[in-house]
């Protein structure tokens, strides 16, 4: 599964830094054509994570991962046949789908198959896939160098043909054991009560809610930084990529031994506070920037980067446990898909959050990074309260299939 990670990583790597110029020079679309496109696959694969964790609930989980890699897989390669801008739109819309399905039913067979290494997996998972992203950017980047329509051409084959690479190794993987799948037979009682469902549960959909908060730091990077840069009297142009680098090198050399503070539940619970402070001063050192000279505002920023980095790995820590954790374990697949809503909305909501802060200037990042730390106070609190309902009311689970 790491293997999978780093071949899928490094073909989306190689999509994603240049979809955009794919679909302005190759197929011919306007500006709002290209935003409408990502707007609407967008929206579509937000589908994508629920329905797949509930897939994976009733079909073997291998199964499934290798459908939504094909699909994923067909999908790039049909965005080479035509211009036709709705095809190129449903084309989008089901790689988006895939994409964000596959996402979540990776989470969840890490979780089976890792128990109580759950946290550290997650850290080396993490790792692993930025660098894919960093070796496919890398790439793309020396492509763009070219600038032909057959060198975009070919990255998308890349993108397409590192889906199937990742569906034939996932034919080689063991199909974990699944609490949510057990075999009846005739003389098994009728199930009496409803298996459990995230759509019931308020509790996990308020933690849901709050989880789309805090991972508006996924904004800042690809869209708040660089914005911010570019519209800056002070700071140089050339910090936005050098930030983005900074960003990617910490993740790889710090993701793994950071996970260690968030090893169980309580200790996940635990790092709210530290991540509540390094929101808080990511907001606080964008607001500095604006401030000074050129040197000042380079520190600030780099300051600021730096502090959103820390946050996102803590946060990738404390949310892959928390999530895990306050799921039944008969409808882990489920839980887990609709925790996924929660990155799948910041797709949409978080690039209209930054762009908000900047448009009102210092006091919006500001205000940017207090309402996320006040939420991870928040749910400091709320989690506590939906760990202690879980260990008095779900009995632990020790059927499996294998």
């Amino acid at each position: 599964m790491l293997w999978i990670a780093l071949v899928d990583r490094t073909g989306s790597g190689l999509w994603a830094a240049v979809s955009v110029l794919y679909f302005t020079y190759v197929t011919g679309l306007s500006v709002t054509q290209v935003g409408t496109l990502a707007a609407v696959s967008g929206a579509i694969g937000i589908a994508g994570a629920p329905l797949g964790g509930r897939i994976a609930d009733r079909l073997p989980l291998t199964r499934v991962l290798i459908s939504l890699q094909i699909l994923r897989a067909l999908a790039s390669l049909a965005l080479l046949t035509t211009d036709n801008y709705a095809l190129l739109l449903a084309f989008s819309a089901a790689g988006s789908f895939g994409d964000r399905a596959a996402n979540v039913l990776t989470k969840l067979y890490a979780t089976r198959v890792s128990g109580p290494d759950r946290v550290r997996y997650q850290a080396v998972t993490r790792t692993v896939a930025n660098a894919g992203w960093a070796l496919g950017g890398l790439t793309a980047a020396a492509a763009l160098t070219i600038g032909t329509t057959t060198a975009y051409q070919w990255l998308l084959t890349g993108d397409a043909l590192s889906f199937v690479a990742a569906a034939l190794l996932t034919v080689r993987c063991a199909e974990p054991p699944s609490p949510a799948r057990t075999i009846a037979t005739s003389e098994d009682p009728a199930p009496t009560t409803r298996p459990a469902s995230p759509w019931r549960d308020r509790g996990y959909l308020a933690y849901v809610a709050t989880e789309t908060v805090l991972f508006l730091d996924d904004a800042v990077f690809k869209v708040g930084l660089p914005l911010w840069i570019a519209h800056s009297d002070q700071a140089p142009h050339g910090l936005a990529p050098l930030l983005m680098v900074v960003n990617n090198l910490m993740v790889v050399a710090l993701q793994v031994p950071l996970a260690r503070f968030g090893a169980t539940t309580a200790a996940a619970r635990s790092l709210l506070l530290p991540l509540s402070a390094a929101f808080a001063l990511g907001g606080v050192a964008m607001a500095l920037s604006a401030t000074g000279e050129a040197f000042t505002s380079t520190l600030f920023l780099t300051t600021s980067a730096v502090a959103f980095t820390v946050a996102e790995m803590l946060h990738a820590t404390v949310s892959w446990e928390l999530s895990v954790a306050l799921a039944p374990g008969t409808a882990q697949g489920a839980y887990l898909g609709v925790h996924g809503l929660a990155q799948s909305a910041q797709r949409s909501i978080g690039p209209l959050a930054v762009t908000a802060a900047i448009a009102t200037g210092p006091l919006g990042w500001t205000a940017f990074g207090a309402t996320i730390a006040v939420t991870c106070v928040f749910q400091h609190r709320l989690v506590r309260d939906q760990l202690s309902r879980t260990a008095l009311s779900v009995p632990p689970v020790t059927v499996s299939e294998h």
